[in-house]
């Protein structure tokens, strides 16, 4: 349990962090791929379950805000903090992790699915290996039924942290490519049928990241082809 000075500065730190990422984001230029995929989803009275990299969070709380999307976070302080920004941006939190909680955690994600809210797993998250999908996002798909939801974001410009999952955050004013494949469907929770889907959405990871990249690459492209015929003018 945390103590009430920790909870003020997590009030604190949401309360400060939140208007700065909100204010961010609205700056950014959007490219769109798949959005098809989640309206199929939800039209279908079914519920996506997002699965992400961990290093790519911060654009798609403005992308998939006011939606209701259920999200795990730590019990700790740094959890604390983070829920309280979720909160803001419209999402709701289950609280756990792999090495605390996760079992309960995934349990509320369970009912919250079956409620009629979406879920988002990143699947690497929350301490990594970067890059190695978790087996949490294909046994929940598995246990409810509902479909994972695979996507990816990149950006032209870019800081990028120093930090394990190498966590990026798109500049002001930069475009943001946001890809979403089709849904994954999870029949079982047996052990080979969750290795193989756990290879499925890695393999479908890498190649919206791919696909997310050449629209980005086609971005600088063009920009570079109006400024060329303007300096011809």
């Amino acid at each position: 349990m945390l103590s009430a000075s920790d909870r003020f500065k997590a009030a604190l730190i949401a309360g400060t962090a939140y208007p700065l990422i909100a204010a961010l984001c609205w700056t950014y230029r959007w490219k769109i791929e798949g959005a098809e995929h989640y309206a199929a989803v939800t039209s279908s009275k079914q519920q996506p379950i997002l699965a992400l990299w961990h290093g790519r969070i911060l654009p798609g709380l403005h992308y998939f805000r006011n939606r209701g999307v259920v999200v795990i976070t730590s019990q700790n302080f740094d959890g604390e903090w983070i829920a309280r920004i979720l909160h803001k941006f419209g999402f709701g939190t289950a609280r756990g992790s792999t090495s605390r909680g996760g079992a309960r955690a995934l349990v509320q994600l369970r009912r919250d699915l079956l409620a009629g809210k979406p879920a988002a797993f990143t699947v690497d998250g929350p301490r990594g290996p970067a890059r190695v999908v978790q087996p949490g996002v294909a046994f929940l798909a598995g246990a409810t039924g509902h479909p994972i939801l695979p996507y990816h974001i990149e950006s032209n410009r870019h800081w990028t942290l120093r930090s394990w999952d190498r966590t990026q955050i798109p500049k002001p004013f930069s475009t943001v490519a946001l890809v979403i494949g089709a849904p994954i469907t999870v029949k079982g929770t047996d052990e080979p049928t969750l290795d193989g889907k756990l290879i499925e959405v890695r393999e479908a990871l890498h190649s919206l990241e791919h696909r997310a990249n050449e629209l980005i690459s086609d971005t600088g492209k063009n920009a570079s082809h109006r400024a060329h015929r303007g300096h011809r003018g």
